[in-house]
């Protein structure tokens, strides 16, 4: 944890000296999600608190996870206090493009869809499409036509990557559209669906978190690029998160939060 911890205050003065530089151009320029940050003091990120091991909940009902650790970096860098705006992930981009939320850190692979609606900053993290389910046969596939017919049943978080992943190009299969990914397990878990689409990660993490329910993980059938959710026609903000994103990388401050949080399990005994 000391490694991490250094990286990470590393990290947090760098991103500081980068706002301080782009606070006196910002302050006679238009933007206003930084107008807003300023005068609210608060950076309010949006995030749905449900997604292991970005956003999810410990035992005493703090939200934490690696995208609460990069809200904190950015806050700090801004010499502001964090809000996180709890929601459903089909909410998220409707809350950016409204100022509801300064920007969004919730897992949210980059499409061109949602590229058309915001912009993204990134990737901070490369996923993929994967298949959580109880049964051998379709963990082993690698091949989404092989999942492409009538008589299978999947289950998908809505507005998610996932859930299109299955409408477009699954398109054959029956959909049950869930509100989180714990009701999409639920229905696999009861039988009610032969696999669950989810990324990579929340799959991997969701078999390590239920070792006694028989699932199983397929390898990716897909590549997504995961990044920050700015709002649309604010360069300022969007050069002052490109600006935190390279820092990030620069210091290796990203690589320790991707070790810390996908490379060491520790942190399930934290988590109910």
């Amino acid at each position: 944890m000391k490694f991490h911890f250094n990286f990470l205050k590393t990290a947090a003065v760098v991103f500081s000296l980068l706002f301080a530089f782009g606070t006196a151009s910002a302050q006679s320029s238009t933007s206003p999600t930084l107008k807003r940050i300023a005068k609210s003091q608060t950076l309010k990120v949006g995030m749905t608190a449900s997604q292991a091991p970005f956003s999810m909940k410990n035992r005493d009902g703090k939200t934490i996870g690696m995208d609460v650790d990069l809200a904190n970096l950015l806050a700090a860098s801004m010499g502001v206090e964090l809000e996180i705006v709890e929601m459903p992930f089909a909410e998220l981009l409707d809350a950016v493009e409204g100022g509801d939320v300064d920007i969004v850190l919730s897992g949210m692979t980059a499409t061109l869809e949602r590229n058309m609606r915001v912009a993204f900053v990134g990737p901070y993290y490369l996923s993929g499409m994967s298949i959580l389910t109880t049964s051998s046969t379709l963990a082993k596939v690698n091949n989404p036509a092989e999942l492409n017919v009538a008589n299978i049943r999947l289950a998908a978080m809505k507005g998610t990557t996932s859930e299109q992943f299955v409408k477009e190009i699954l398109a054959e299969a029956t959909l049950t559209s869930t509100r989180d990914h714990a009701a999409a397990v639920a229905l696999l878990r009861e039988g009610k669906v032969g696999a669950v689409i989810a990324d990579a990660p929340t799959v991997a993490l969701t078999v390590l978190r239920n070792p006694d329910a028989g699932f199983v993980g397929s390898q990716p059938l897909t590549l997504e690029p995961i990044g920050i959710a700015v709002a649309p026609g604010d360069a300022l903000m969007l050069n002052l998160v490109s600006n935190y994103m390279d820092a990030l990388t620069a210091t290796g401050a990203q690589e320790a939060l991707i070790k810390k949080w996908f490379g060491d399990a520790s942190w399930m005994a934290q988590v109910p």
